[in-house]
Formats: C-alpha cells, structure tokens, sequence
C-alpha cells in the first residue's frame, strides 16, 4: 500500500474498533447458524441499500494479502460491483480478480458464481432484508419470539396461500430456507437456482444487512434446506433444452436480453455469471 493511501484511509476505511466488533459478531453467527446477530451499522461513503451490509464484513475481514473479488447479478462490470471494488481496493490496496478461482473473498449482490467454492474462500452476500418472517410478521420485537419459540406458522400458511393464488410456490427470490432444521432464514434475492449452493457447502457463506444492521452466516457442511411442501417440492428456474447463446452452457442461471436486428430483434438467453461465460468461450476458441 502507498504512503499516501497509509495517510488518508485507515486500513479498509472502518476503525479498528468497527472491525472487531463486526468480527466478534461474525464469531457469534457461525456459532448459531442462521441466527439473526445485531451490530452496529456504521456509515459509509455509500447509501444504505446499496451493499453496506456486505461492505463492513468484507472490510473488517479483507487483509493485505488477500485477493478480492466484487460481483452483481454475476457480473462483474456493473456499477454496484464497480464502485464496491473501487472503494475496496482505494482504502486497502488489495488485489482484484474476475476469476473465481483466484478469490480469497468474494463481495456479492443476487448471485453465487456458478463455480463450486473451495474451503479456502469466503463468499459474502450484501442484504436488502434480512428476516424472512418480515413478509408475515412486521413486528420487530413478535418476529424475535417467534425465531426463539422456531414458530414459523405463519410462513408455512404464507408458503400454502402462494400454491393456493398461483398453483406453484412462486417465489422467485429470496426463498426461505431452514439451517440446521433451527433458524429460518432468508437466503438474499438470489435465484432460486442458487439456493441449494448454500447446502452441505464447503466454503463459509457471510450475511451482512447493513439498514437492518444484521448479520447472519452459514458455516462449511450446514444443513440448509428451502422450505416445501411434500406434494409441491422446492424446483430452481432450470428449463430443460435451454442454453447460452455465447458459450453454450445448459446447466448455468441465464438471464434474458433482448437484441435488436434487421428482423426487430428477439431475445436472447445469456449465462448471468459473465466471468463463468468468458472462461467457457476461452476454453472452446483454444480448442480451434
């Protein structure tokens, strides 16, 4: 790191005592997986919503010999990821990759990277809500008796009244989850085809909702399993048949975009990990 950034920034931005209090309440949430563990949100350079949540973990865990990687949605150039690796990398001087392979710690908004993560990573994952009993219970203080008592009634008449209205459990993101058959928890706005990433995983999944000021976090080889009905089972948005338009995959989350031509243009499937799809096209021009 240069002398000028040692003068302007402390280490990661956030004090030293900023850090060790979130570290200490990350200890906490991997103790008790899925548990809801206040902390004292700090302000940021940034709007809340916007991944502070995310933000205060990775810079109170991030060291100088770490290797950073800042995605949203799966991609890796979008303005939310861009700006995160900016202000990251400005106040710490660490380096940054696009291969999920090389990252120590990965910052993320809506996506797991389609690649399997080792033990030797850490992925965190920015919260715009952190309790899922939200949907069925607005109250604060009700919400935290029900977690305590594992009185999650109310989500599975809310999970019955979604068969009901639309013949399927419709929820196409932040799907609720149950860690260790314990805590309900809210799995962040990732798809669906994401959810069973979080299961038996080997890598250490981190929470952080920075407006809510929560974290919460699912260790290496938990239990996590999405909420479902024995005659309605959990299903991720996979369509058999379907591929990416760029690098072929079948078995990847594709996002839709539309692409204009002489014939007014159609949509198009892409995969939604840009990273994962530019290894793949990589991979098949060196065959040629």
């Amino acid at each position: 790191m240069s002398t000028s950034l040692d003068r302007l920034y402390n280490f990661a931005l956030l004090d030293e005592d900023a850090k060790r209090e979130i570290r200490r309440s990350l200890l906490k949430a991997v103790a008790l997986p899925g548990h809801l563990v206040p902390f004292a949100s700090r302000d940021l350079p940034i709007a809340r919503g916007w991944g502070t949540g995310g933000l205060q973990i990775t810079m109170s865990i991030i060291t100088p010999d770490d290797t950073l990687k800042v995605i949203d949605q799966g991609d890796d150039d979008s303005v939310n990821a861009v700006n995160l690796r900016r202000l990251i990398t400005r106040t710490t001087g660490v380096n940054t990759t696009v291969d999920t392979a090389e990252a120590t710690i990965i910052q993320t908004r809506h996506r797991i990277p389609e690649e399997s993560l080792r033990a030797d990573q850490i992925l965190v994952l920015q919260v715009p809500m952190a309790d899922p009993l939200r949907w069925v219970e607005p109250n604060l203080e009700r919400a935290t008796v029900m977690h305590s008592e594992a009185d999650y009634g109310k989500m599975w008449v809310y999970m019955y009244e979604s068969v009901v209205r639309a013949g399927d459990l419709r929820i196409a993101s932040q799907y609720p989850v149950l860690v260790n058959r314990r805590y309900l928890m809210d799995s962040t706005p990732i798809p669906r085809w994401d959810v069973p990433k979080l299961h038996m995983a080997e890598t250490l999944y981190l929470f952080g909702a920075g407006r809510e000021k929560r974290i919460y976090a699912v260790p290496p080889y938990t239990i996590v399993e999405p909420l479902q009905f024995d005659d309605y089972p959990f299903r991720t948005e996979y369509q058999p048949g379907q591929r990416c338009a760029r690098c072929g995959a079948e078995h990847t989350f594709l996002t839709h975009h539309f692409v204009a031509d002489a014939g007014g243009g159609r949509w198009e499937a892409t995969c939604s990990d840009t990273a994962y799809c530019a290894r793949r096209r990589a991979q098949a021009e060196a065959l040629l």
